[in-house]
């Protein structure tokens, strides 16, 4: 049972690094659109893309630390004690980030929405800085039960590497999502725009994912052997493969197919991560069924995952699948106008 729970969590961490890092994505190309007048355009696609779904893709994260709460006590202890600074920092980023982008629309005065933008958009790329910081220091085995914060846990190679990979992950994602909804609201200039930046982010991506390959080897040894053996390798090869169709699609007229294959990267890249970790959460110290905890618990949190599949994954599909296909958009003055004219008519 402990296996499949952490075959869940992995699952889970995989949906958030795709969902959760098109936003953070989205974030990163507002912080470097430009000014006022130049970031205009892309800024006002980034909100429309945005809106309907920004919220739901935290859904996944939560569900990450309800898993790792509930399932693996022990590695949540482990990894909260030793990096609570990081992840910290991730947090009000996290917050920082939705309020910002909360209320910098709605804003009537230019200073607050320079404020509110501002905010957003150095919180997408802190929090996903610091959360692949967190990630390279379980990945790198600095982090052991009973082990105390210390800033070698999280500011070490592997790390920093991590965390320069997911800002640049999310930066990947974003552009090749912005792309098609650049596409779906009819704004060619813009397609051009976010082609260019998800090319350009996809080959910094595949530098820093070879510079990880040399950290790894050298800070992170057990991780290594497993991304160039077994299935970790599999999954490697697949990520890389999804790549390269990425850029294919990419080059040629934009569709649904390149946010899959995209997906596909990040997916395959955080599984293979898992499987080279395996049989352990922290490389040596904490396998999976040392961290797991008591029987009684895991099959209550595999009937909740159960139900959560039948239940929250097809409404989240639903949302999606609204979204890309336009039936989210809001109501603009015009048709408020129009609603409360038909109203009064009624009344009268």
């Amino acid at each position: 049972m402990s296996d499949l729970i952490a075959v869940v969590l992995l699952l889970a961490v995989a949906a958030y690094a795709s969902a959760g890092g098109t936003d953070y994505g989205a974030g990163f190309w507002d912080l470097t659109a430009g000014g006022a007048e130049r970031g205009r355009r892309p800024r006002w696609l980034i909100d429309h893309a945005m809106a309907p779904v920004w919220e739901v893709n935290n859904v996944w994260l939560i569900f990450v630390l309800v898993v790792m709460w509930t399932g693996f006590p022990l590695l949540f202890q482990t990894v909260f004690s030793a990096m609570w600074l990081p992840l910290a920092l991730a947090a009000l980023g996290l917050v920082l980030r939705g309020g910002g982008f909360a209320f910098r629309k709605p804003s009537r005065r230019l200073t607050g929405r320079r404020l509110y933008g501002a905010v957003f958009a150095v919180s997408s790329v802190v929090t996903p800085f610091f959360l692949g910081a967190a990630v390279g220091g379980v990945a790198s085995g600095r982090v052991a039960p009973g082990t105390e914060a210390s800033t070698d846990a999280w500011a070490n190679p592997t790390s920093l590497t991590f965390g320069l990979v997911a800002v640049a992950t999310t930066a990947f994602l974003g552009a090749v999502f912005l792309t098609g909804d650049a596409r779906r609201f009819e704004a060619p200039d813009l397609v051009g725009y976010f082609r260019r930046r998800a090319l350009g982010s996809l080959a910094v991506l595949t530098v820093l994912a070879v510079v990880t390959g040399f950290v790894t080897h050298d800070d992170s040894p057990y991780v290594w052997h497993g991304l160039t053996h077994g299935l970790g390798l599999l999954f490697v090869v697949v990520a890389g493969v999804a790549a390269c169709a990425t850029a294919w699609l990419l080059l040629r007229t934009p569709g649904t197919w390149m946010r899959v294959t995209a997906v596909g990267v990040v997916a395959s890249a955080v599984i293979a991560w898992g499987m080279a970790q395996r049989p352990y959460l922290v490389p040596t110290s904490l396998s999976v069924a040392d961290a797991a905890g008591a029987s009684g618990t895991l099959t209550w949190l595999a009937i909740v995952t159960l139900v959560a599949l039948v239940l929250v994954v097809p409404a989240v599909v639903l949302l999606y699948w609204l979204d890309t296909h336009g039936e989210l958009e809001e109501l603009t003055d015009a048709d408020l106008r129009r609603g409360g004219g038909d109203g009064a008519a009624g009344g009268g």
